[in-house]
């Protein structure tokens, strides 16, 4: 600890090894130590005492869509990042589409890249995304250091990213497993949706009925025989169905090299609170009943479900109309997605450690940035949420980080308030004040 710049200390630090009173020593933007709460400070180095705040590790979310460039009015790097931070996050992993260029080939990538350097207030990485005809760009894609590639089932919403029909989604997941890569999919049957009623208007219930669980549950049990034939990492998004989890869990006891993610808008709204007309509620797969939730929470605490991250997929307030059939599907919550799910797990009786691990742990190690990121301990960055786990407050769409403020948690009281975010040591934003940016852009890791 002689070389720290600096100490945090808290009487509740989350380790790996659980919650206890620590000081966190910190030199070069890197955890040195995580020592006893009453250690001596070093010479020279300053002491930041964060009292009974919880200090956590930088929450890592990788299903985020910033939309930059190109729709730049439905989001941005520079409000994204900003919005994740004031939410506890220290690290995103952008999705390849709603930008234009999507991140299809590397000089799509660089396009990205170079609008994002100067904006990210944290630290970024990047999906590829997995088209029907650019199978030859993707061992390209996974020099580059994209994370994965991701890849829909069904037709995506928009034009320049179609959808991967059955022979193209072999093609692509046999190149992405010869590449020991990670395949991510938004898994929706495209005939079962074609079939299931088609009812436009308000209703939150006809709308329901338009994306039923099935498709979700053909489509997984498709990619999970693909994966299973070629021994592919498959990596299924946003998780709605839990008709899902039986077969999912059989899979992984049988080796399948399968992961699962979910998001707060599954876990803590319900098809039943939903008004008619309120397309802010309005995501593909959709949000369903209170029964299939209580099912997301028990597969989320035996493993079933790997993690938690906020499929962030924002618009203009103009595309959120009152009709359901053509309003843009995408929940906008990431600056919320921390206070969401840990106000909702404590009344089930989970802890902040469950949370960490949903959120920071597991999707760090997802990505295979569990060496650098997703844990308070010796070696790794030093990036910090401090929490105060018992505070509230009311959404108030106007004062989020979001550029659109319309969110499906407009109104709601939630528990757990971000009184700062670090990154690499250094405080990025507290109470409202954020430094310049001081994000990086980060490449997977061979």
């Amino acid at each position: 600890m002689s070389d720290a710049e600096l100490v945090l200390r808290s009487t509740r630090v989350i380790t790996p090894d659980g919650t206890r009173a620590a000081s966190v020593a910190v030199a070069d933007g890197t955890i040195t130590a995580v020592l006893p709460y009453d250690a001596p400070v070093p010479e020279g180095a300053r002491l930041e005492d964060l009292g009974d705040h919880v200090l956590l590790p930088g929450l890592v979310d990788t299903h985020v869509h910033v939309n930059d460039p190109g729709r730049t009015e439905w989001e941005g790097f520079w409000t994204a990042t900003r919005a994740a931070a004031a939410g506890g996050i220290t690290t995103l992993v952008d999705m390849p589409l709603n930008s234009l260029p999507p991140t299809t080939t590397v000089a799509h990538l660089r396009t990205k890249q170079r609008v994002a350097a100067d904006k990210a207030h944290i630290d970024v990485g990047f999906w590829g995304g997995a088209l029907p005809d650019n199978v030859k760009d993707l061992r390209p894609l996974h020099e580059a250091g994209v994370f994965g590639f991701k890849a829909f089932l069904s037709p995506s919403g928009v034009d320049e990213f179609p959808h991967l029909e059955r022979d193209p989604l072999a093609r692509s997941m046999a190149e992405i497993a010869a590449l020991d890569g990670l395949l991510i999919v938004h898994a929706e049957d495209p005939h079962l949706l074609a079939s299931a009623p088609q009812q436009p208007g308000p209703r939150y219930a006809d709308f329901l009925a338009s994306r039923p669980r099935d498709a979700e549950d053909t489509a997984i049990a498709q990619l999970i025989r693909e994966a299973k034939a070629l021994h592919a990492r498959v990596h299924i998004l946003h998780l709605s169905s839990s008709d899902a989890l039986p077969m999912i869990a059989e899979a992984k006891a049988e080796g399948v090299r399968l992961t699962v993610e979910t998001c707060p808008h599954y876990l803590t709204l319900t098809a039943e609170e939903v008004p008619d007309g309120a397309s802010e509620f309005k995501c593909c797969p959709p949000i369903r009943e209170s029964a299939n939730q209580d099912l997301l929470w028990q597969a989320l605490a035996d493993g079933t479900i790997d993690c938690v991250v906020t499929d962030h997929s924002p618009s203009t307030a103009d595309l959120k109309t009152d009709d359901f059939a053509t309003a843009w599907g995408g929940i906008s919550g990431l600056q919320l997605s921390l206070a969401a799910v840990w106000t909702a797990a404590r009344e089930r009786g989970h802890g902040l450690e469950d949370v960490v691990r949903w959120m920071s742990a597991r999707t760090s190690e997802l990505v295979g940035l569990d060496t650098r990121k997703g844990a308070i301990a010796a070696g790794r960055d030093a990036d910090f949420a401090v929490l105060a786990p018992d505070e509230t407050f009311t959404v108030d769409p106007a004062a989020l980080q979001h550029r659109n403020h319309v969110t499906a948690y407009s109104g709601k009281t939630l528990h757990g308030v971000v009184k700062s975010t670090w990154l690499r040591g250094q405080r990025i934003v507290a109470d409202g004040e954020f430094t310049e940016p001081k994000g990086r852009l980060l490449t997977r890791q061979p």
